[in-house]
């Protein structure tokens, strides 16, 4: 049977109230985030190839240089290697994260042995291995590899650190999320905002403890200290929450998704979880350590594997995003309490 007209229009009008303006153009964001997760994934995961890997060689001094010159002129670049001194300096530059592996050349026997470090994640020790064996075999000489820094037991393939560190973000803008629902997104005055701060560096330090406890005494993922690991995840909580809030504070509760996309979309997949640096493409490689997820990940790693070497310049941007987001947060706060009406006397 036909609609009427006054059927139709009433079928219009209660589309109309049903799905507002505001939600149809959120649900267009939601679409567009979702996309932007899928190309960030997969452009980030689908081809992993070796680029730059730093790597030490410990040669004799007449052959040193050449074996320098023909790792680092293989197809595609997959090495950046260097001449170091002895296997003893080499171990000192893998501990101190300057390198990810050595190759140690045997000048009196044809087979060479090669130092690399699954603690800071096993794709790029075995990408590391497979790129020195294939040079190696062309050279009529055999490889031995040594994990000098080898993840823990309970660490499958090096990736706790990096879901621990996924944690403590989904975490934090959690919680700003949750206080922009309840009471708003845009703290109105800057006593609201120091609140809100305040309560997420509450919610961070307890974040940041419990996500220790578990990856360290209760699962034993991690061998990492327990103040350690519990300073680095109230900082990454800390540091996620503030530039939630900051986000909210510039655009309202779409600064949710604003938040989303810098944390999720690009900060996870360039973190070097899965695929360490010298695996990801050129732009994730780029963004990943300005973003806190990776600074949160590799200063997990540093302080499980590495004797918590390499970790001010990651803390530094973790510092940066807790600092910026509750400036933000502060200022953005001031400024509609100047805008608002003065009350009745």
């Amino acid at each position: 049977m036909a609609s009427t007209p006054d059927g139709g229009s009433r079928f219009a009008q209660e589309v109309r109230e049903a799905v507002t303006g505001r939600a149809a153009l959120l649900v267009i964001g939601a679409l567009v985030l979702q996309l932007a997760f899928v190309i960030s994934y997969i452009g980030a995961f689908h081809s992993p190839r070796p680029k730059e890997i730093p790597i030490g060689v410990v040669a004799p001094r007449q052959i040193a240089g050449s074996l320098v010159d023909k790792l680092a002129a293989l197809p595609g670049a997959p090495l950046d290697p260097r001449a170091v001194r002895d296997r003893a300096e080499a171990r000192r530059l893998i501990d101190e994260r300057d390198l990810d592996g050595a190759l140690i050349v045997d000048p009196r026997g044809d087979t060479d042995t090669l130092l690399v470090a699954t603690g800071s994640g096993a794709s790029l020790a075995q990408a590391t291995e497979a790129v020195v064996a294939r040079a190696e075999k062309a050279e009529g000489r055999t490889l031995k590899v040594v994990d000098v820094n080898p993840a823990a037991v309970g660490d499958a393939r090096g990736l706790s650190s990096f879901y621990l560190v996924v944690g403590w973000c989904v975490g934090g803008y959690l919680c700003a999320a949750i206080l922009a629902v309840s009471a708003g997104a845009r703290p109105a005055n800057p006593h609201r905002a120091v609140i809100r701060l305040g309560a997420i560096a509450v919610y961070a330090v307890v974040a940041g403890l419990l996500g220790a406890v578990i990856a360290g005494p209760v699962l034993g993922a991690l061998p990492a200290g327990l103040l350690g690991l519990w300073g680095l995840g109230s900082l990454v909580v800390l540091a996620v929450g503030a530039l939630t809030l900051a986000f909210q504070g510039l655009a309202g509760i779409v600064g949710i998704g604003l938040a989303i996309a810098v944390v999720v979309v690009l900060g996870n997949p360039s973190a070097g979880g899965a695929y360490p640096y010298p695996l990801l493409p050129p732009f994730w490689r780029a963004v990943g350590p300005a973003l806190p997820p990776g600074a949160g990940t590799w200063s997990a790693r540093s302080l499980a594997y590495f004797h918590g070497n390499a970790l001010t310049s990651p803390l530094l941007v973790l510092s940066a995003w807790a600092a910026g987001g509750a400036a933000i947060t502060l200022i953005g706060a001031a400024r509609r309490a100047r805008r608002r009406p003065a009350g009745p006397a």
